[in-house]
């Protein structure tokens, strides 16, 4: 299946897209890669959609690639005499560690983390931030508060305290769990949630083992402090506007938007923009015009892909909201001042054959009228540097991993195959035109660029650039 377009589109599963035919809409709407929430539902439930998704695959005969988005440490309040208590600005309010039932002047607060870093003056963010507290003063187990705005605070609601880098890590016991499992059902990538350092990703990177593509999700303010190191460390970048949004002014958002994206731009790695992009198709058929011109932002700046989460996971509309995003980047591709304000950035280049080669293919391509550009790819390096490279023509991969293959469906541009390693330059140009030929990105009249490591099937030998001019 060749997509019309570059950026690419994950799609969250959830109880509205559980069933395989829904599954199988989504992917022939516009789905390239599916999201499982690990916030949400049970192994089961992961384990059978993950199973709906290869044989989906097989049938498509094209890979697909699985996002496993880990939960992260959650910071929650404890519970409610009655569920709830209503609260009035201006009014003291504590957080302590007793256990008992809370009320409309305390509640237990059960993670010393927070204890141990907040002080006067910090704010306590309570839902998502509709609930905020400003700290007056603190104690080892009480946090004296003064609430800032009316409203109910109910059992369980999530706590953010933007102004301090809690010691907590960025994989909690049940993070370490879920990472098992869905490597053990063979996931193509791994989000790791809450990302505050470099080490974070060390670990995480650790655990997997080279099992999956690790991406580090840019939520709380304290990563932007070390976004080089992380960019570098990941194999890519989520800018998940949800956690980020609250932590941070609204109005700010926008901006380190832009830097991150910028910043995995320059360094060559993928970036993804997430949340809230289609807000309103939840409930209604449409989105509104600024939730378009949001995909259409991130589409200009060049992201690799953008994520639909509650729209299609627990939305009214979730096939229609994949095939509203998929309109919405052809639409913006399809402008010529997209490629203009893509690349206004450029990626980095390192004195190395691939990125030489790489960086030879723009060259080629303004002089050619070029139909595609052909890797042939071990571990995906190759087809990972030439996509961010963002060439003018498709970018179809050949690999004989099939795991690689599923891992390179999140890339810009990218279209990708399992096939065997050509043995023979003859052979590889036979391979790449007959592979040209079945994703449907062959023209008659104008050549291919193939790009591979010689000798075949060694890892990281990109030294080959060649124009193939098909019968």
């Amino acid at each position: 299946m060749f997509r019309n377009r570059a950026t690419k589109i994950i799609a969250t599963l959830g109880p509205a897209s559980t069933s395989e035919d829904v599954i199988e809409a989504l992917h022939h709407a516009g789905a390239d890669v599916f999201r499982l929430n690990f916030s949400h539902g049970s192994y089961e439930d992961h384990a059978a959609r993950l199973t709906s998704i290869r044989r989906i695959e097989e049938r498509c005969d094209h890979p697909i690639g699985v996002l496993l988005d880990l939960q992260g440490p959650k910071l929650r309040v404890s519970t409610f005499a009655g569920g709830s208590a209503e609260l009035t600005a201006g009014a003291a309010f504590v957080f302590d560690r007793d256990p008992a039932l809370g009320d409309a002047t305390r509640v237990c607060l059960p993670h010393p983390e927070i204890f141990a870093v907040v002080s006067p003056g910090d704010v306590l963010l309570v839902n998502d931030g509709q609930l905020r507290f400003k700290v007056t003063a603190t104690a080892n187990d009480r946090i004296e508060t003064e609430a800032l705005v009316s409203g109910i605070i109910s059992d369980r609601k999530g706590v953010n305290v933007p102004s301090a880098a809690l010691p907590l890590p960025a994989l909690s016991e049940k993070d370490k769990k879920d990472l098992a499992f869905g490597l053990d059902i063979g996931v193509d990538w791994v989000a790791l949630s809450f990302v505050q350092r470099p080490e974070d990703v060390e670990e995480a990177r650790a655990l997997i083992g080279g099992r999956a593509k690790l991406m580090a999700k840019i939520e709380k303010p304290s990563a932007l402090d070390c976004l080089d190191e992380i960019v570098a460390l990941a194999d890519g970048i989520m800018v998940a506007r949800g956690d980020l949004g609250v932590e941070l002014p609204p109005e700010e958002v926008p901006a380190i938007q832009k830097r991150i994206v910028r910043q995995c731009r320059e360094a060559g790695k993928p970036v993804v923009v997430a949340t809230q992009m289609l807000e309103s198709m939840i409930k209604s058929p449409a989105p509104t015009r600024a939730e378009a011109s949001d995909v259409a932002t991130a589409v200009y700046d060049g992201v690799d892909a953008v994520m639909l989460s509650a729209e299609s996971a627990s939305g009214q509309y979730p096939v229609e909201a994949v095939a509203m995003m998929d309109r919405i980047i052809q639409r913006t591709e399809a402008d010529p001042l997209q490629r203009t304000l893509m690349n206004a950035v450029a990626t980095r280049h390192d004195a190395t054959s691939t990125d030489a080669i790489g960086a030879a293919i723009q060259s080629v391509a303004s002089v050619l009228s070029v139909a595609a550009t052909i890797t042939y790819t071990t571990l995906g390096a190759t087809a990972f540097r030439v996509a961010h490279e963002r060439p003018d023509s498709p970018i179809l991969s050949l690999t004989p991993n099939r795991a690689v293959a599923r891992q390179l469906a999140l890339l810009w541009g990218v279209s990708s195959q399992e096939t065997a390693d050509a043995k023979s330059a003859e052979d590889m140009v036979e391979k790449a035109s007959a592979a040209a030929k079945h994703v449907g990105c062959y023209q008659a009249g104008k050549p291919l660029i193939v790009v591979a490591g010689m000798p075949f099937g060694t890892p990281g030998s990109t030294n080959l650039l060649r124009v193939v001019w098909p019968e």
